[in-house]
């Protein structure tokens, strides 16, 4: 067996300084660390139980079947505050038949993003008998 000690997504921008100013000021990600120097210089930004890192460049978009999934505590409250600062929404917060509440958004480079809230009363955070 594999023993993971931590994980991170990495994306490998089009343009680093445009996607560090779009995770870091719009999403408001908190930065973990920084290294190396210049424009392409790498930035992991916590993202609640992994990382996200940003290194390196693409000279492509990103793979169509890359998503990234962030679980929030309020959807509404982040549809507003991402709306208020330019965020552009692709997806309108909707609950979902199977209960969440997702909203879904696009990085720089087009890698889709859903925002999910997971109401109190869903499977995901109790469920009776297990």
């Amino acid at each position: 067996m594999v023993h993971v000690l931590s994980s991170r997504t990495l994306v490998r921008p089009t343009d680093p300084e445009r996607s560090r100013v779009f995770y870091g000021e719009r999403l408001g990600l908190a930065v973990y660390r920084e290294f190396g120097a210049g424009p392409e210089r790498g930035t992991v930004y916590f993202l609640g139980g992994g990382f996200l890192e940003l290194s390196g460049r693409s000279d492509g978009p990103p793979s169509p079947s890359v998503r990234l999934w962030l679980q929030v505590e309020d959807v509404a409250a982040a549809h507003e505050e991402l709306r208020a600062k330019g965020v552009e929404i692709t997806r309108e917060p909707v609950r979902e038949p199977w209960g969440l509440i997702e909203m879904w958004i696009a990085d720089p480079d087009g890698t889709p993003i859903v925002l999910v809230e997971v109401p109190a009363e869903h499977p995901l955070r109790y469920r009776a008998g297990v």
